[in-house]
């Protein structure tokens, strides 16, 4: 029988059974609009991907998970993740193409909610430390989901505060996402005290490597977005 998670820091990592004021659990992609509540902070859709699809993700060779970041409309994710992919020598067929399709899934799902034409969508993946400080994003509204590793790691409200000061000294609960679990968070841009204080978990070390999706909205850091019809035949003529 396996015992508590603890991480890093020595604190003990789980997911209460009882969650948070303003922090929401759903069983559906749809359930995920419920982050535009105006109390809602925090919103985790319980899921299980595919025993075929994981097993082939962490057998994989670290060097062919991929490292992209594109600025897309929704119904343009395949065509320009996939040059990527084939780049980095992530293996074609039928496993690969459930991972295409779940991301284009997700980019679906957050657009719709956050009304948003264009998404700007990172698929990488991360063996050091450097999310490690609990934090607040800057951002109006962020999805994570983990495909590969161990999952984000969050702070209950009523700790937050605690966990920013201290940061590696914090020994107080910590939550940790489900493997595969999607969630949106709430961040600080969208409005005050807003934003739920969460982290990567620190991996540096560990000879373990993470494969996270990140959704956010057009913003000053985003990439130019990626070129589609005419524009794009007329970059590569």
């Amino acid at each position: 029988m396996t015992g508590p998670l603890v991480s890093l820091e020595g604190q003990f990592v789980g997911t209460s059974a009882t969650l948070g004021a303003g922090i929401e659990t759903c069983d559906a992609a749809e359930g995920l609009a419920a982050i535009n509540k105006p109390d809602t902070e925090l919103v985790i859709w319980r899921r299980a991907l595919p025993f075929c699809l994981t097993t082939w993700l962490e057998r994989m060779d670290a060097s062919r998970l991929p490292d992209v970041r594109v600025l897309v409309k929704p119904c343009d994710v395949r065509r320009a993740i996939e040059p990527h992919l084939d780049e980095c020598g992530m293996p074609p067929g039928d496993m690969r193409g459930l991972l295409i399709s779940d991301v284009d899934d997700l980019v679906s799902a957050f657009a719709g909610i956050t009304r948003s034409d264009l998404v700007d969508v990172r698929l990488e993946h991360i063996s050091d430390d450097a999310c490690w400080k609990f934090h607040r994003d800057r951002v109006e509204a962020r999805l994570l989901t983990t495909y590969r590793g161990s999952a984000t790691e969050w702070i209950q409200p009523r700790h937050a505060a605690q966990a920013l000061r201290e940061q590696k000294r914090f020994k107080g609960p910590v939550e940790r996402l489900r493997n595969h679990d999607v969630a949106v968070f709430r961040g600080s841009c969208a409005g005050p005290a807003s934003g739920i204080v969460h982290r990567s978990p620190p991996v540096a070390g560990t000879d373990r490597t993470r494969l996270l999706l990140c959704l956010n909205k057009l913003s000053a850091a985003s990439p130019e977005p990626w070129p589609t019809g005419l524009e794009h035949q007329t970059q590569i003529s």
